[in-house]
């Protein structure tokens, strides 16, 4: 098991309290020992948003439970359930010395809304924080009726922590394509914040939207067998959720952000969700942001998953920053600039350079990382003007 100085570097990078990062550790851990355990590890389907920041690329949206669809009915069984985490709390203990207290797992099997039989389950640890009291818990829901439209796949789990086994964490999950489809139907059907949050980050990534036919496809059949209509921009307006879904911004996200994002600023953009989605309107992929005259290490692009850079000033700041389109107020030789963040590229002398626009004159300028003194991520958005590379990502390969 990590010490606590290693949580301690990811809280300073992402300004989130230390709890957060601890469980997001801790459900690394947990993952691995959901795929490791011989009855479970290869028919439970990981899912929802966890999934997305752990298999897919940085989300900045640190989700909390474990969402699984269980292939076999017969494992809704809370003996079964039990005796199977006890295995993999052991495992877990073996491998990464987290204690899993055999009296802290816990099922509850019931009839959801649907009709269908569900089970959630809490499991209380010991982590790095060793902190007193009650222990923390993982929260998992467990649903076998859902339709799995597209095959799963096995993927790595994004474990930035030093820990990691040589070989990596891998997890059984839903693939790219059904996971956005699934946000879209879930947020049609119950509109909480971090479905919409979810949706628009996923959209505002370039290099995943390629597949909207997929997409839709697969939406259509989830709603199917829902018996729901394929979603439109008038499922979501004039609805007295979209009043709670404000209403509830604020208490169901600020502790998953390191900055509690605008509402407006996402609700706004889900019309264009929308479009793309049905084939009324195309995404067009905006050209990078030039170097100038520096020379780039080509060779380099900095990792689509968050880590501790052991830098003045927190990288992973600005590049939640860039990913959801707010401007930094950059401290650099004694001066204050308001910018919008759009690249991170190391040049042939091996400096890391930050590429930008000051948001007030448009102008392009970067910035060398060792010396940025400070940056302060405001509240203020920017439309881009180029693509956003500070977080390069995909689905990548699957195992």
């Amino acid at each position: 098991m990590i010490d606590k100085s290693e949580i301690m570097d990811f809280v300073r990078e992402f300004g989130l309290r230390a709890n957060v990062i601890e469980k997001d550790y801790v459900l690394g851990w947990m993952l691995a020992g959901i795929f490791n355990h011989p009855a479970i590890g290869k028919s439970w389907a990981f899912k929802g948003g966890t999934c997305l920041k752990k298999c897919y690329f940085e989300t900045y949206r640190f989700s909390e439970d474990l969402d699984f669809t269980l292939t076999d009915p017969d494992h809704l069984d809370r003996d079964f359930l039990v005796s199977c985490f006890e295995e993999i709390a052991e495992w877990v203990h073996d491998a990464a010395g987290i204690a899993v207290p055999g009296d802290l797992i816990r099922f509850e099997v019931y009839e959801n809304n649907r009709g269908g039989m569900a089970a959630e389950g809490r499991i209380g640890y010991q982590g790095p924080m060793r902190q007193g009291g009650a222990l923390p818990r993982i929260k998992l829901d467990l649903t076998t009726d859902e339709v799995l439209v597209l095959d799963p796949v096995i993927r790595n789990v994004h474990h930035p922590y030093s820990d990691c086994p040589a070989d990596g964490i891998q997890i059984n999950c839903y693939c790219f394509e059904e996971v956005f489809a699934e946000k879209i139907r879930a947020l049609a059907e119950r509109e909480r914040p971090r479905d919409l949050y979810d949706v628009v980050h996923l959209y505002r990534h370039d290099e995943l939207v390629t597949t909207q036919g997929v997409i839709l496809n697969t939406l259509a059949k989830k709603c199917e067998f829902k018996g729901i209509p394929v979603p439109s921009m008038e499922t979501f307006t004039n609805r007295p959720e979209r009043d709670e879904l404000e209403a509830e911004w604020k208490n169901m996200l600020a502790h998953q952000l390191p900055v509690l994002l605008s509402f407006e600023q996402f609700w706004v953009e889900l019309p264009k969700v929308i479009e793309w989605l049905h084939g009324t309107a195309q995404k067009v992929k905006k050209e990078s942001i030039s170097s100038g005259q520096v020379a780039i290490d080509r060779s380099w692009q900095p990792p689509s998953m968050a880590q501790a850079w052991h830098t003045t000033v927190p990288l992973e700041k600005i590049r939640f920053a860039a990913a959801n389109r707010l401007c930094v107020n950059l401290k650099y030789k004694d001066d204050y600039h308001l910018i919008e963040p759009y690249s991170l590229r190391r040049s042939q002398a091996g400096n890391l350079l930050l590429f930008t626009i000051r948001h007030n004159t448009n102008e392009p300028r970067s910035y060398r990382v060792d010396r940025i003194q400070g940056a302060e991520i405001t509240d203020t958005p920017f439309v881009p003007e180029y693509t956003v590379e500070l977080t390069p990502s995909g689905p990548g390969a699957t195992v």
